[in-house]
């Protein structure tokens, strides 16, 4: 089983940066997928990125034409963490943000791929 724990997030001015951390418990890391998801107020929770195994291959939500070139997912399999570069936030980045793993490492988009997910992360962004 894997714990996943979230940080990082925070309340900052449109145009700032942050970057989330997601940390993983167990030897295991470096066997799950990972991914990382967004629900805003009201809204449904979405898919953002997922990188592989090794992080030698990403994938990232080719529907939110927003995201595009701003968040960067990225991973360090010796600290057992996940991290998601989020570059020049707009107010509509506004979620909570969660990471998620995947035993078999499909880099997929949906929800049900993935058997273990964080609590989430707050990011405000005010214009």
């Amino acid at each position: 089983q894997v714990q996943l724990v979230e940080s990082g997030g925070g309340s900052v001015q449109a145009g700032n940066s942050l970057r989330l951390s997601c940390a993983a418990s167990g030897r295991t890391f470096s066997t799950y997928g990972m991914g990382w998801f967004r629900q805003a107020p009201g809204g449904e929770r979405e898919f953002v990125a997922a990188i592989s195994r090794s992080g030698g291959s990403t994938y990232y939500a080719d529907y939110a034409d927003s995201m595009k070139g701003r968040f960067t997912i990225s991973r360090d399999n010796v600290k057992n963490t996940v991290y998601l570069q989020l570059n020049s936030l707009k107010p509509e980045d506004t979620a909570v943000y969660y990471c998620a793993a995947d035993r078999y490492s499909r880099r997929s988009s949906r929800e049900s791929s993935y058997d273990y997910w964080g609590q989430g992360t707050q990011v405000t962004v005010s214009s």
